[in-house]
């Protein structure tokens, strides 16, 4: 292992920095509001947010798969519990609910992120927080990405990444009933379209009912415009075209011979 590690590293301060403004003022809105009392921290890595939550007031129950991380992360928070579980599996369900269940930096990094999901709308019993890498576009989708095989990276370097709207479909169809994108994202260039690249995060939330806030904004269920059993037919093709297509394709030998057959009118 480095000596620096990879969640202290700069690129992640600059991010943490971000995420950490937007989560601390939707806290100050609905902490009281719908009173968070628990939060379970999934995917704590090194305890960053760990930490803050827990300087909010909350009561914080912590889990990463690994346990480097998780060594680290009590060193750091001495009074935080901080356990080993993989998100994706259900033994995860055993801690119970909590008020908030909270999940970082994760969900994209999973094999089946859709499971995980459902294990998060069981432990939900006010509201759920995610952050994620997304992939472009507008369709409920996801690729299939292997990942480096490095310490931010998933347990087993095979992920799917989600774009917004396929994250936004699970949510709802794993049980919640609302969901949200946030009305104002962290001041960090990821979370913006840039020029000539698309957004690559986002925030998002998802509760069991109606959650009033500035920074929240409720998003129905995307529907998916395209299906692959229901694509239109191919047009029929111009015969002419195709056979200026094959000619083109063929070597200038054979090209000469076909013109001089059509001018000895053969």
């Amino acid at each position: 292992m480095s000596t620096t590690r990879i969640f202290d590293e700069h690129y992640y301060e600059l991010i943490n920095r971000a995420r950490s403004e937007v989560v601390t003022h939707l806290l100050a809105e609905l902490q009281l509001k719908l009173g968070l009392r628990t939060v379970l921290d999934v995917g704590c890595g090194l305890g960053h947010f760990s930490g803050l939550l827990k300087s909010s007031g909350l009561d914080v129950t912590a889990i990463d798969g690994r346990q480097q991380n998780l060594d680290e992360a009590q060193r750091r928070n001495p009074n935080i519990r901080f356990l080993r579980f993989d998100a994706q599996d259900s033994a995860m369900r055993s801690l119970g609910k909590f008020d908030l269940v909270f999940c970082f930096g994760l969900l994209y990094h999973l094999e089946n992120p859709m499971l995980t999901i459902r294990h998060l709308e069981e432990m939900t019993g006010k509201l759920l927080l995610v952050e994620a890498v997304i992939q472009p576009g507008d369709e409920p989708t996801m690729a299939l990405i292997e990942e480096a095989p490095q310490e931010d990276q998933g347990l087993n370097h095979i992920a799917f990444y989600p774009t917004e709207a396929c994250l936004l479909k699970m949510f709802y169809r794993a049980g919640f009933s609302h969901a949200y994108t946030f009305s104002t994202q962290p001041r960090h260039p990821e979370y913006g379209a840039q020029p000539r690249k698309p957004r690559i995060r986002t925030m998002l939330a998802a509760t069991h009912t109606a959650v009033q806030s500035k920074l929240l904004v409720r998003t129905p269920e995307p529907k998916s415009l395209v299906h692959p059993c229901a694509l239109p037919e191919a047009p029929p093709t111009n015969g002419a075209v195709d056979k200026i297509k094959r000619f083109a394709k063929k070597p200038l030998p054979d090209k000469v011979k076909v013109i001089k057959r059509i001018v000895a009118g053969k």
